[in-house]
């Protein structure tokens, strides 16, 4: 079976790693792909969202089966896009249609799906610069911290949470009136703050029958202690240990089932992974946020858990055969730390060569941002490596993951020394 993977990052390495080991793949591509995809895979120089060109790439290369890494394209319709041509319709792609892909496109959508299905959510009002004085008001009714979020796709940074009355009202401001972040802010969410620890849970769904893939939790600001500016995700621990099987009942009753069957009432068709944000308050679980694609860096620490064959868990999906799988997971921990470039998450230096990937044995490194260049690999991106490695304890990965990275060197590299420091 010939199978495209659609980005670029960590994630999409990890997807290309497992789909690499499944006996029914012939040949693997990925667009645009990078050092690490390089290897295991052939790298298509097309950007995600270039329909026109994924297009011509399926048909020439006997394509079989998309799968979708990141939201844009999603949000933009490339399923939509394949089941609209007559010549793509019967290829499968993986992740859902538009009609499903608004639940990230869309923080009030999102809210609303939750609001009907009966989901456990933070209370929640929407404003646009028309209604900004009612902003106002509802900020005056809540206690701190005030959580902000633009409702559109911010890549990851349209979340602002403050802890003074006023600069949450100048911040509301700076993102409806000033288009902080563009049209993404064009409407803003404010909800309320649910204190407690976060974790993430991963649903495999063909929109009737789903897989709940292991948990994992990530890491998303740049310093010690949960401290500093957010970023993509710094690391991530798999499984969680307070997610204990109690929780994850309430989790699967409350959340997991009320979702996949509110695809179903709404009649949005849904093919793909489901990324749930929940947070433990107490011992009750509550939405934050839906994502309709795998996260990063989590999908580095879920996948390699994960010892079903990857091409058959993904032809269940797109042929609405879940209920005949049972999925088998590895015991083991899996951490992963990420190795940054210096100044990320602001003003950083592409372009510096790694050394020492070739002596690391203990661990897997996904790539996220590079590239290779005359033979060499070379930083490309804010977040460039995940060093993921197995353990009995999330200790003992851990352990593994900071000692290959001391194998590893480019300039100004940064990582985060306290993965788990909360659990």
């Amino acid at each position: 079976m010939n199978i495209l993977i659609l980005g670029s990052g960590g994630r999409e390495h990890t997807f290309a790693w497992k789909i690499a080991q499944s006996n029914k793949l012939t040949n693997l591509f990925v667009a645009p792909g990078n050092a690490g995809t390089a290897k295991i895979a052939t790298n298509v120089n097309i950007a995600v969202t270039d329909f026109l060109a994924i297009k011509e790439l399926v048909l020439t290369e006997n394509i079989e089966m998309v799968v979708v890494g990141p939201e844009d394209p999603l949000v933009q319709g490339v399923h939509d896009f394949f089941l609209n041509d007559e010549k793509l319709k019967n290829i499968p792609v993986i992740g859902p249609q538009k009609s499903g892909a608004i639940l990230e496109g869309s923080k009030e959508f999102a809210k609303e799906f939750m609001a009907r299905h009966n989901v456990p959510t933070a209370a929640y009002q929407s404003f646009t610069s028309e209604s900004l004085e009612a902003g106002y008001a509802f900020l005056e009714m809540l206690n701190a911290p005030y959580v902000l979020k633009a409702d559109g796709l911010a890549a990851g940074k349209g979340v602002l949470i403050l802890n003074d009355l006023n600069e949450a009202k100048a911040e509301l401001k700076n993102m409806l009136v000033d288009a902080k972040f563009g049209n993404a802010s064009a409407k803003v969410v404010i909800e309320e703050f649910l204190s407690g620890i976060e974790l993430s849970v991963f649903v495999l769904t063909d929109g009737k029958n789903y897989l709940t893939l292991p948990t994992a939790k990530d890491y998303k600001r740049i310093g010690e202690g949960d401290t500093g500016l957010n970023t993509g995700g710094m690391g991530a621990v798999s499984p969680v240990p307070f997610a204990d099987a109690t929780f994850m009942k309430k989790v699967e009753d409350r959340i997991v089932k009320p979702t996949i069957e509110g695809f179903q009432k709404d009649e949005i068709p849904y093919k793909g992974f489901v990324f749930i944000g929940l947070i433990k308050v107490g011992e009750e679980p509550y939405v934050i946020e839906y994502n309709v694609r795998m996260g990063d860096p989590e999908t580095e620490v879920v996948l390699p858990r994960v010892k079903n064959d990857m091409v058959t868990l993904l032809q269940a999906t797109a042929n609405g055969t879940l209920n005949t799988i049972d999925l088998e997971v590895d015991e083991r921990t899996a951490t992963t730390v990420v190795a940054v470039s210096g100044g990320y998450p602001e003003a950083y230096e592409k372009g510096k060569e790694i050394t020492g990937l070739e002596t690391v044995s203990d661990s897997i490194v996904f790539h996220a941002g590079t590239q290779l260049k005359d033979n060499k690999v070379l930083s490309s991106g804010g977040r460039v490596l995940a060093v993921t490695s197995y353990g009995e304890h999330f200790n003992d990965a851990l352990k593994l993951s900071y000692e290959s990275l001391e194998k590893i060197s480019f300039d100004k590299m940064n990582f985060r020394k306290d993965i788990g420091f909360d659990l």
